[in-house]
């Protein structure tokens, strides 16, 4: 085991190069995330899976799959998850049927990315709907966070029938914002009480039931000048001291222009790397900067080792046992049993 691999990086293609085998293979890389351009159908998948682990056995693979509009996988078979919302308005005429649902999701989500050989997905959103965030939308579960906090825990009993773990997201909420954080770097105004109050809340009553986080790329100035996810308020002090929250911290994706800037300077991914891991995070993810050459990836990586041997990031060996905790620990059942298996077939019936 590495003492701490905190990079997760993405491909450019369905295969992998002799490059992308390099990358996953250098000692600080942890993980692997898939976009709909690594996709062409199930076997392609499966294939690419494969490679990835053959080359890095203990590599974590990932995926943004929440279902309505931010799934990356849609044909050859893969269900169609509803949006999170859905399940909200299924709550507002029938509560005990909405979390049934939302534990089917979850199950469905977790089999058949699990039989492609995919390890985790970026999920649940327990970000409220405020109505106001373009970017969030129809991805939370509702407005009130009581009704979040309960619809999210009923997919991640899903997603855990299913053998996988879950990643919260946007800690402590991004909901209440307008500005989208991949184009801009979105400020929440309200008091520390106030957040605490609601968005925050999920993190607090799922605190024994959060495998993952993931923090927002938005300043809360009230609270911290710096992004939550650069925050060691936010990520050491509040959601790791006072909430409790044990597991990994993965930091939103660095490319966004919500991460890139600091004190009124623009970083380099190295430099939000090394912030994001020395406030707290566990892994640090690099997304869509393989797709010209990966000289970005490159960059990181080489910067990250440099950073250590410098003094200013800090391997941590705790966040590598937890990273380790997030892999698999059960066979997943391949597609073609999947589909004749009853557990997973009711979950379809109850999908709404």
């Amino acid at each position: 085991m590495n003492p701490h691999a905190p990079a997760m990086l993405d491909v450019a293609g369905t295969t992998l190069s002799k490059a992308d085998v390099q990358r996953l293979r250098h000692p600080l890389t942890g993980g692997l995330i898939l976009f709909a351009r690594n996709f062409e159908n199930r076997r392609q998948l499966t294939e690419l899976t494969a490679a990835a682990k053959k080359a890095r056995p203990d590599l974590l693979i990932c995926v943004d799959h929440e279902g309505g509009r931010v799934q990356r996988f849609r044909t050859d078979g893969f269900t169609h998850l509803p949006a999170m919302r859905v399940l909200g308005e299924m709550w507002m005429k029938d509560p005990l049927t909405a979390t049934d649902a939302a534990s089917a999701a979850g199950h469905v989500l977790a089999t058949e990315l699990r039989a492609c050989g995919v390890d985790l997905s970026f999920t649940p959103v327990l970000d409220l709907d405020f109505g106001a965030s373009s970017v969030i939308g129809s991805r939370a579960f509702h407005r009130d966070a009581r009704v979040v906090s309960l619809l999210a825990k009923s997919l991640m009993h899903g997603l855990l029938r299913g053998g996988m773990g879950n990643c919260g997201k946007h800690f402590p909420g991004h909901g209440y914002v307008k500005a989208d954080s991949h184009t801009a770097v979105p400020l929440d105004k309200r008091s520390l009480k106030a957040i605490l109050a609601e968005d925050a809340k999920p993190y607090e009553w799922l605190s024994t039931t959060l495998t993952g986080v993931m923090p927002a790329h938005v300043v809360y100035p009230k609270v911290d000048h710096r992004p939550a996810g650069f925050s060691e308020r936010w990520l050491k002090d509040i959601l790791r001291g006072q909430m409790g929250f044990t597991g990994v911290i993965f930091s939103d994706d660095l490319s966004m222009e919500g991460a890139r800037h600091l004190d009124g300077a623009q970083l380099t991914y190295v430099e939000a790397a090394c912030l994001a891991l020395e406030a707290g995070c566990d892994m640090v993810l690099l997304c869509n900067q393989s797709v010209d050459g990966g000289a970005a990836v490159d960059e990181l990586l080489a910067g990250l080792g440099e950073a250590v041997a410098q003094g200013h990031w800090h391997p941590d060996p705790d966040s590598e046992v937890r990273r380790s905790a997030l892999l698999p620990q059960t066979v997943p059942l391949a597609w073609d049993e999947l589909m004749h298996d009853p557990v997973y077939q009711r979950a379809l019936e109850r999908l709404p």
